[in-house]
Parts: C-alpha cells; structure tokens; sequence
C-alpha cells in the first residue's frame, strides 16, 4: 500500500498558481515532517520544502522562496503546496516525502515516498 498520496498538478501558465495536496494514507504523519521534492526530465530530484511536525516550522529551497508556501492539516493527514507565480523552470514531477532521517533537505532521509504528481508550466 502507498502510504502517500499527491493530487493537484496540471498544465498552468506562467505566472499562474496550482496547489498540491498530499494525503497520508494506512498510516498517521501527524508526528513526523514531510517534504516536497521535485524532479524534471533529465536532471536529478531536488528539494522543494519542508514542514515539520506541528507545522511550526517550515524549510525552503532558494529557487522557490517568496513563491512556494507549504502547510498541513494533521487532522486530515494532508500537507499541501501553494504554489505561486510559477515559471517554466519549476516544470517537474513533484512528490511527497515524510518521516525524514537527520535532515529534511536530503532526499535519501526520507522513509516514506509518493508517487508524484505531475506540474508543467506553459510560457
């Protein structure tokens, strides 16, 4: 069973908006952080943002700083991506990770994976 769930890309144009929505199944994330990574075709995965437990504190990558926002809502098992006026460069397979080891910012921390969700942005 997948234990995470990412909802939520499309085809938006640049300088629009889209939300990702990641749901915890088979299994509570409310104690642990999670994180959003992301990967385009040919290029290795790379950190979006994180978030940790209680939602207090919040980790970004530089390129989308001032323009990502992630939250969560432990009582619905979800952690979500605002994502703000996007550009091209943020075209990628987006996923979502939990329960990270000794750093959010390190993907190979992360226990648990999704499947990935889809974000492309049209010029």
């Amino acid at each position: 069973q997948v234990p995470l769930v990412e909802t939520g890309g499309g085809l938006v144009q640049a300088g629009g908006s889209l939300t990702l929505s990641c749901v915890a199944s088979g299994r509570a994330f409310s104690s642990v952080a999670m994180g959003w990574f992301r990967q385009a075709p040919g290029k290795d995965r790379e950190f979006v943002a994180a978030i940790n437990w209680s939602g207090a504190n919040s980790f970004y990558a530089d390129s989308v700083k001032g323009r990502f926002a992630i939250s969560r809502d432990n009582a619905k098992n979800t952690v979500y991506l605002q994502m703000n006026s996007l550009k091209a460069e943020d075209t990628a397979l987006y996923f979502c990770a939990a329960e990270p080891g000794l750093t959010v910012y390190n993907g190979g921390s992360y226990k648990y994976w999704g499947q990935g969700t889809q974000v492309t942005v049209s010029t």
